[in-house]
């Protein structure tokens, strides 16, 4: 009698553990099921919020503050006198903050015609793989100068209006691998007040930018915003700029060569003059210096 109760004890513990093994298998499957149902989000399509002088669809993380000083010379083709210019300066002073992980905002003041900035950009798709896929990644960037410097001519009235300058763009980017990443940004200037009677108060450009991944902490960029032909300011050419990012730790380190002098999306695209071919080319760089305000969880 004993024996057939520990018989049946055993059968019912070995029973138990089988249903157990059953269970904990069935969640396990459920769990890879869910995971599979998740997209895997591409990160890192460029390793800053900036290609050179303009935007990427990289976002800093929400409830991080980033403290961008961004430096530029004169020509390199000034000569020695202005020790091909070095003796020359250009500067931007920018903080940006990520709302969200998807929704960022920034303010900056230039030295280039005493410029006031502000901008926002939001995530509106974002590149992925997996069971949700998405080919590009594609954000929205508003932004508004006010140029504060005192107006060249007297002979009319000049209005507080008459210095706002807005910008409109659609940035979509693709990360083909670890090393190559592209981007389009179709853009729109808007000038309150235009210099000429005949010229239209909007600007239409489309930018192309891409980058190239030499090592872990080192990528290769390149920039270039083409002007429509019955859309342009006289006597301006396109924006074009070459550079490299350097990652240490908490910086971001870019050195670049460009055609611009100012460093607003209405400055550059519309209102660059230096001819690269010619060496009408600014040497400068960026540092880039980020601070977590806030965990983005809370």
């Amino acid at each position: 009698m004993i024996a057939r109760k520990s018989t049946l004890f055993i059968l019912l513990f070995l029973l138990s553990q089988v249903a157990m093994a059953q269970d904990d298998l069935l969640k396990m499957l459920e769990d890879e099921t869910e995971k599979d149902k998740k997209p895997d989000y591409t990160t890192a399509t460029f390793k800053t919020t900036r290609l050179i002088n303009g935007h990427s669809v990289e976002n800093v993380a929400g409830g991080v503050l980033d403290f961008r000083i961004s430096h530029r010379f004169g020509y390199i083709n000034s000569g020695l006198y202005e020790f091909f210019g070095l003796d020359q300066a250009t500067t931007r002073l920018g903080l940006d903050y990520g709302l969200t992980n998807r929704w960022m905002i920034g303010i900056g003041r230039s030295t280039f015609e005493k410029q006031l900035d502000g901008f926002t950009k939001y995530k509106l798709i974002r590149q992925s793989s997996g069971a949700k896929k998405t080919p590009v990644t594609v954000s929205l960037m508003a932004a508004m100068v006010y140029k504060t410097i005192k107006p060249s001519t007297t002979d009319r009235e000049n209005f507080k209006t008459s210095n706002l300058y807005y910008t409109y763009q659609i940035l979509v980017a693709r990360k083909f691998n670890e090393s190559l990443s592209l981007q389009l940004m179709p853009s729109m200037n808007h000038y309150n007040l235009v210099p000429g009677t005949t010229l239209p108060n909007d600007f239409f450009s489309l930018g192309f930018g891409g980058r190239l991944k030499v090592s872990k902490r080192v990528t290769i960029n390149a920039e270039y915003y083409y002007q429509f032909p019955n859309s342009k300011l006289p006597d301006t050419t396109n924006s074009l700029g070459i550079g490299v990012d350097i990652e240490t730790g908490g910086h971001v380190f870019q050195l670049y060569l460009t055609n611009s002098t100012g460093m607003t999306e209405r400055s550059f695209i519309t209102e660059t003059t230096g001819d690269f071919l010619k060496g009408e080319i600014h040497f400068g760089f960026c540092i880039s210096r980020v601070f977590t305000i806030r965990d983005p969880r809370k």
